[in-house]
């Protein structure tokens, strides 16, 4: 679900930042005048203008792109330069408007909804705002995770378990998805509905699609949203959701909603915003088609034995539960190792802090949001619904996080060291982590590529 900034797609992650009303909308001429004077003339102009983009099938249903979804924003300054332009991109946006319903109307898009959906789309200064707008610090997975897992989600959670279990036990049956993970994952998204957005999804993908950093993106997705109302699933003025065009109950992109969206109730319409049958339905069914296992639960948290090589803590280093016992891995709970036929290790915190054992089904939410802690994030408020525990490992919660700015000095430090790290650009990514390691071997520490202030001193230090 997920732009530049995956924490800031979905609802139920920016309710924890302070809540702003969308800034006042700059509301383009309307397009009557031009449909008036010729649909089918501007429409061969307009193609010429606009470049078609290719749609791809999106990695999640809310999300362009897959950092970790952990940080926290400061906006000051893109708000400011924002508010300055504003003016000078009203004229902008509509002669951009025009030439895109000609791009709507060639891609099928019936003239009525060009004329009465795109034709009244407005430009929305917060939008760009938060596109722009660029984390400094990361949150750590304790923190993150104290959050959302928290006793009153867990609580409110096994509420709405009981209150809609035909609905999710239908839906279980069908797509072979447990009820606890589609109720964890529709918690995590938008709070169980209490917050999904209040963002018009046409007038946010439209001013990414105009202004964006992932223009082509926005673009497709904003024929995506159009086809929507042209089908008749949700009327315009109801299709709300983030900033990042991620819609509903549980944030659809538009093209995620074409693909995985189901009529559950049998209204004939599929509607994540006022159905809950649809919305849990949907899920559940975007989570099958995404290589959940029926068969199979999402992991399990492990103790790791003193010996292991925390390199080994990967997502690329897969083999069978019963090879990670092999090499001495156990349960946390004293039971054994749920069967999983490709299970990583994943140690969020690095060799200082509780470790999981993950396969398929772990990979199947990644893929619904690619970060691991919102990954373990699903899976923990999934298994404690269902009466299970919390963790029972120990955070290093003494461990600060390190800056963006800090991030890219250590990089920089692991470069000219030796250690490649990629380009330093302040985010950890594999290469960043590898380079880390690296650097740990040399010092003979646990290899776990975790990124701490006494590592950036280290490097620091002549």
């Amino acid at each position: 679900m997920h732009c530049p900034h995956p924490e800031l797609t979905t609802a139920a992650t920016t309710a924890a930042l302070p809540q702003r009303s969308p800034s006042p909308s700059v509301r383009p001429a309307p397009l009557a005048a031009w449909f008036t004077a010729g649909i089918v003339g501007l429409a061969l102009a307009g193609c010429a203008a606009v470049p078609a983009p290719a749609p791809s099938k999106p990695a999640s249903p809310g999300t362009p792109s897959a950092p970790a979804a952990t940080s926290t924003i400061s906006t000051t300054g893109a708000a400011t330069t924002v508010a300055a332009e504003a003016d000078d991109h009203a004229a902008g946006f509509a002669a951009w408007r025009t030439a895109f319903a000609a791009q709507a109307l060639a891609a099928g898009i019936a003239p009525h909804t060009v004329r009465d959906v795109l034709g009244q789309a407005q430009w929305q200064p917060r939008v760009v705002e938060l596109d722009r707008a660029q984390p400094e610090f990361s949150r750590t997975p304790w923190a993150y995770l104290d959050s959302a897992v928290s006793a009153q989600r867990v609580a409110q959670g096994q509420a709405k378990l009981a209150e809609h279990r035909p609905t999710l036990e239908a839906a279980a049956a069908r797509y072979g998805v447990p009820a606890t993970v589609v109720t964890a994952i529709w918690g995590m998204e938008s709070n169980y509905g209490s917050n999904f957005g209040s963002f018009r999804t046409v007038d946010a993908l439209a001013t990414l699609a105009y202004e964006g950093r992932r223009r082509a993106w926005a673009q497709a997705e904003l024929l995506a949203a159009l086809r929507i109302v042209d089908r008749g699933d949700i009327a315009a003025e109801r299709m709300l959701g983030s900033w990042a065009g991620a819609m509903g109950h549980t944030q659809f992109l538009p093209s995620v909603f074409l693909a995985y969206a189901v009529d559950a109730d049998g209204d004939g319409r599929r509607d994540i915003w006022g159905s809950i049958p649809d919305v849990l339905t949907s899920t559940a069914h975007f989570l099958a088609r995404s290589g959940w296992l029926a068969s199979e639960t999402w992991g399990a948290e492990v103790v790791l034995p003193a010996n292991l090589d925390h390199a080994r803590a990967d997502p690329a280093v897969r083999q069978t539960t019963a090879q990670w016992e092999a090499e001495g891995v156990r349960s946390a709970d004293g039971q054994p190792l749920p069967a999983l036929g490709a299970a990583s290790i994943t140690a969020p915190a690095g060799a200082r802090g509780p470790a999981f054992v993950v396969g398929a089904n772990f990979r199947a939410i990644l893929r619904y949001n690619n970060s691991v802690n919102y990954a373990l994030a699903v899976a923990l408020l999934s298994r404690q619904m269902g009466g299970g525990a919390p963790v029972t490992g120990t955070w290093p919660r003494e461990l600060e996080p390190l800056s963006r700015t800090q991030m890219q000095t250590l990089q920089e430090a692991l470069n000219r060291k030796g250690f490649a790290a990629g380009t330093p650009d302040g985010v950890m990514g594999p290469a960043t982590r590898a380079g880390l390691r690296g650097y740990q071997r040399s010092l003979g520490l646990a290899a776990d590529g975790y990124p701490t202030m006494e590592l950036l001193q280290r490097l620091q230090a002549p």
